[in-house]
């Protein structure tokens, strides 16, 4: 009888996972299928296999012979980095400001900064748009960086206040009675403790500026500027859609997040502080 509930357990995890993963296979069969419409196929496996769809995608070179998508994933990486160092830099001081200290307004600016998540970015597109002309940062990854940071600190402060609001309160009294200051504490003391909150709100900021894009395809009018999701979306026309062309760019751009998801995947497990203090 338990062969049985096993076997039929292991049978129902399998078909779980078959269709979980089904959509990722039709995914990889429309990249390596060598026609560029949809199959009428159900079968998740390609009838032909070719890589033509990712040399096109990857070799992809303008009217000027400018190699498109190494700029555009040198952009990707440079804005969706910057953006998650500046926010987690700013939101980190802010948060442990705010978990540790009273201050007048305190309880207000909380609430504001919920507020803020509120909304979607798109009501704020305008009033971006216009601030960012009039300080001739249209069109530039400066201005992408800055929108970026801006609206992922809310986010950012959130997440690791309710860390630092769990981190025992003792750790710290005890290294200010041994004569470290409240700098040396927060370095030594708070951010190790710390790894597993910053590892999950860095992922998550930079996964939300990685695949961001209507921010991106408004503010920014350069080809060669373009970050990897607004190149995506030119595979999709208003008549045609290449969706092998649009498959192969969709699983190039998931790499990087795949390999910072696994290359944290040690800090982003919680716990670090169960035995730093006992009982």
């Amino acid at each position: 009888m338990k062969q049985l509930q096993s076997i039929a357990l292991h049978a129902a995890v399998t078909l779980m996972c078959f269709v979980t993963l089904y959509p990722v296979m039709w995914v990889v069969k429309l990249a390596l299928s060598p026609s560029a419409s949809l199959s009428p196929s159900v079968s998740p496996l390609p009838d032909e296999v070719s890589l033509q769809n990712f040399r096109d995608v990857l070799l992809n070179t303008d009217l000027q012979g400018r190699w498109l998508f190494g700029r555009q994933l040198f952009a990707s990486v440079f804005v969706s980095g910057v953006s998650t160092l500046i926010g987690l830099l700013l939101a980190v001081t802010a948060a442990y400001a705010i978990s540790r200290f009273r201050f007048p307004g305190k309880q207000v600016g909380l609430q504001g900064l919920l507020v803020t998540q509120m909304f979607p970015a798109t009501l704020m597109l305008v009033a971006l748009y216009e601030l960012l002309q009039q300080l001739h940062l249209l069109d530039t990854w400066t201005g992408l960086v800055l929108v970026y940071s801006t609206t992922s600190l809310p986010f950012c402060i959130w997440m690791l206040k309710g860390y630092f609001d769990a981190l025992p309160k003792e750790l710290e009294e005890a290294a200010l009675m041994d004569g470290a200051s409240q700098t040396q504490v927060f370095v030594k003391v708070v951010l190790p403790l710390s790894r597993p909150a910053l590892a999950v709100t860095a992922l998550f900021a930079f996964m939300t500026a990685w695949n961001e894009y209507i921010l991106a395809a408004t503010l920014m009018n350069d080809e060669a500027r373009f970050t990897l999701p607004v190149a995506l979306q030119r595979y999709v026309g208003e008549y045609k859609t290449e969706w092998g062309h649009f498959a192969a760019g969709a699983i190039v751009i998931s790499i990087p997040v795949m390999a910072l998801f696994f290359a944290l995947q040690k800090n982003l497990v919680g716990g670090l502080t169960s035995g730093g203090v006992k009982g």
